[in-house]
């Protein structure tokens, strides 16, 4: 009986709410400052349109903590379709943000589509869990025909490369040698993104960049990939922004669900 009302209650939650506004294609108008007046503390006072980062009772990102999350494993393997697609590079102030110009493909979530949009880097990584923090997390943001938002976040600690950001280094470097602030690199297959998708956390928060949007479902991969130094510092290098993390601190959780999807398997194991 728990197992059907935890999954009403998603399936009610994603279609009563609608997270309409996207990111900002330009983020020069906030910074990562601890300290600064557009620092993280103050995004919800610099625009109208950004009031929700400042009031907003379920903001992102979060500490996963474990004596908070319920594990569960109805909700299945992730169902995620993408495809190859025309792809640019854009440095969006604070972030290099990879665009499918055409959507790479779509994920399903309780029989609605949500089409990939783009996918983009923080580090260091803006979720924890169980308050331990990662060296790179990645976004990839979905959105659905009305408008619903959903993303996926992988999380990285140093170690061996990442197949992915290798197959684009040289495309990171060319913007990182000539300050270009959008690149055409073709082909891109988003399925190099390894995740993995048994074993996944959701719930439901926001953009963690302004406008800070609301009621946007979290799918955090429980699985942690790898990445290089190298790899991390050129992500950071590639926007000239001088600062050497685009990480908002975490937000208070106030009485949030959080559950952990895992495989029948892994509970017996």
């Amino acid at each position: 009986m728990g197992k059907l009302l935890c999954s009403f209650f998603f399936s009610i939650l994603l279609l009563s709410f609608k997270a309409r506004s996207q990111e900002v294609d330009d983020e020069r108008g906030f910074d990562y400052e601890g300290d600064g007046e557009k620092g993280p503390i103050h995004w919800g006072e610099l625009r109208a349109e950004w009031h929700t980062c400042k009031v907003g009772l379920m903001q992102s990102p979060i500490d996963l903590l474990h004596e908070r999350v319920e594990v569960i494993s109805h909700l299945g393997d992730l169902k995620i379709n993408y495809k190859s697609s025309n792809a640019t590079l854009k440095n969006r102030g604070h972030d290099m943000m990879m665009k499918w110009v055409d959507g790479g493909g779509y994920m399903e979530m309780n029989g609605t589509q949500y089409k990939l949009k783009q996918c983009h880097w923080h580090s260091p990584s803006e979720h924890t869990i169980d308050g331990k923090k990662f060296d790179l997390e990645a976004h990839l943001v979905h959105e659905s025909s009305n408008g619903m938002i959903s993303v996926i976040g992988i999380l990285y600690q140093i170690g061996e490369p990442d197949y992915f950001l290798s197959t684009i280094k040289g495309d990171l470097e060319m913007v990182s040698d000539t300050h270009e602030e959008e690149r055409v690199i073709g082909i891109i297959d988003p399925n190099l993104l390894k995740m993995g998708s048994k074993q996944y956390y959701r719930y439901i928060g926001s953009l963690t960049v302004p406008p800070c949007t609301e009621n946007v479902m979290w799918t955090m991969i429980h699985q942690v990939r790898t990445v290089t130094e190298e790899q991390v510092k050129l992500l950071r290098v590639a926007v000239h922004d001088d600062s050497d993390s685009n990480a908002r601190p975490l937000q208070p959780i106030y009485n949030r669900t959080m559950q952990l999807q895992t495989s029948k398997e892994s509970e017996e194991s």
